[in-house]
């Protein structure tokens, strides 16, 4: 009871590989998320993605600074992964990530996250504000994903004969 389900997909004009390739690199976690969040990766750099993998971090909402902490629960290498809070701001937080080829140069991206607020019943009633807070995350991270692979395909294009 008192649990939600966020799901967003998107199409990116790259290859698989490349893909996952920006997902598998905990470093592009603060590239992917708003400013406004002030997200901060406490986990020592370089960081091996698998199975049971830990990442530490800070974000800030509403300039209020908040401890996360993730553990990678299923890493399927150019197919899925699985991240759950441990510790953090909700009373649970699953994120699904799905990847799949459409044709060579395409990727098909899908999100689903399983989430409940904390303070049931009472938190349900900032649930309008909380929805809305991380459908605007997805769609900044869907918008800088799709400059990152522009920027990718320029380069590529300039380095042609």
């Amino acid at each position: 009871m008192f649990e939600h389900v966020f799901e967003a997909e998107t199409l990116i004009d790259a290859p698989l590989a490349e893909v996952f390739a920006l997902f598998s690199d905990a470093g592009n976690l603060a590239r992917l998320t708003p400013a406004t969040l002030d997200f901060k990766i406490h986990t020592p750099m370089p960081l091996e993605m698998r199975e049971g993998a830990l990442i530490d971090y800070t974000i800030r909402l509403h300039g209020i600074p908040m401890k996360w902490r993730t553990i990678i629960r299923r890493w399927a290498p150019g197919r899925e992964f699985v991240d759950e809070q441990l510790r953090g701001p909700y009373r649970k937080w699953v994120h699904h990530h799905r990847f799949e080829a459409v044709g060579e140069n395409r990727t098909r991206m899908r999100d689903r996250v399983e989430y409940a607020i904390p303070f049931p019943p009472f938190g349900e009633i900032a649930l309008p504000w909380v929805r809305s807070e991380i459908r605007g995350i997805f769609e900044f991270r869907e918008r800088t994903i799709r400059e990152i692979f522009k920027a990718i395909d320029a380069a590529s294009s300039d380095q042609q004969p």
